[in-house]
């Protein structure tokens, strides 16, 4: 199989500079499973007893808006599209509004899901209740994917990141890869358990697993960076998609393409919270592919927004002046 057009445009050689004011590509972000986050905190966790926790905040949430967000952060342009129902959905696409991210809300029946974070003080530890997401019922998602195909006929990156909510098959995500193949569109998904495995041979021009969803991806332990990337590369070579990042957490991340393989290593930073790490790091990824920074140097770009991300609190995801900072310091080695 030859090397796809979607990669062929995208440079592999690093630029040095980047010019913020140059005319960046329309990049969309898809959340099939949103949330409301209702994060607090509280001195101590104790059973069957009335806690007060401190004032409540509240987020937009789900993959795909949180990669918006970070984007947003970085200085970036990009319109989320999600399905939202109820007064929740309605005060989701409140949150968005007021942080002024373009969005397109496809209203559904049921009511939008919450998710509830609180950090216990004496400990510092954080406990997070994920509900599960509401129903879409069989002419929603159909509507969803017949928005987002309208939607991307003018993108050129869609991110399609997080979960599948009850009632949306697990192929979701490989039906919006068959129905975008050979557009200009560039097809970005970060997703795990069946969703990611309907994906093979799916042709997506970049996945970003971690190292669990790359082991549950292949059904084995990886338990050597040499294994590690000869299942990324297999995964390139079978047809699912032309560009992998294999997060590694503290530890960097393996990109990997037909063509190329490369190892990065995470800088060392504080950390506070490793919530919506990964989301940054996508961000920083395609934002720069949309600066026409090469693959290399937007991975990298990537790799310093999630560190970003971790110095932060809660929620608030990267930094645009941590991660240029982070970035070029990153370069310098």
């Amino acid at each position: 199989m030859g090397r796809s057009p979607a990669l062929s445009a995208i440079s592999t050689s690093a630029i040095d500079k980047r010019d913020d004011t140059m005319s960046e590509k329309k990049i969309l972000s898809l959340t099939m499973n949103p949330s409301i986050d209702k994060n607090s905190g509280l001195r101590q966790l104790e059973p069957n007893k009335k806690l007060r926790c401190q004032e409540p905040t509240f987020a937009p949430g789900g993959g795909g808006i949180n990669v918006a967000r970070a984007i947003r952060n970085l200085g970036g342009d990009v319109k989320a599209i999600y399905p939202g129902g109820g007064p929740t959905g309605d005060m989701l696409e409140l949150l968005l509004n007021m942080e002024e991210i373009p969005n397109l809300r496809i209203k559904t029946k049921n009511w939008t899901r919450g998710n509830f974070a609180v950090i216990e003080e004496v400990t510092n530890n954080q406990y997070r209740f994920e509900m599960p997401g509401a129903h879409l019922f069989d002419d929603e998602w159909k509507n969803c994917l017949k928005t987002i195909l309208k939607e991307s006929q003018t993108a050129d990156f869609l991110v399609a990141s997080g979960s599948l909510p009850p009632g949306v098959p697990d192929d979701f995500y490989a039906q919006l890869a068959k129905n975008t193949r050979g557009t200009r569109l560039k097809l970005i998904v970060d997703a795990s358990g069946e969703s990611l495995k309907r994906l093979k041979g799916s042709g997506v021009f970049l996945l970003k697993p971690d190292l669990q969803e790359l082991r549950e991806f292949t059904g084995s332990e990886l338990l050597s960076e040499e294994d590690q990337t000869r299942a990324a590369r297999d995964i390139v070579n079978n047809g699912t998609c032309d560009v992998i990042v294999v997060s590694l957490g503290g530890d960097g991340a393996i990109l990997v393409t037909r063509d190329f393989q490369h190892r990065f290593h995470s800088p060392v930073v504080s950390i506070k919270s490793r919530v919506g790490a990964g989301d940054s790091a996508v961000a920083g990824i395609v934002l720069g592919l949309t600066r026409n920074m090469g693959l290399k140097e937007s991975v990298m770009f990537g790799i310093a927004s999630g560190a970003s991300a971790v110095m932060t609190a809660v929620n608030e995801l990267c930094r645009r002046d941590e991660t240029e900072h982070i970035f070029n310091r990153m370069k310098e080695c």
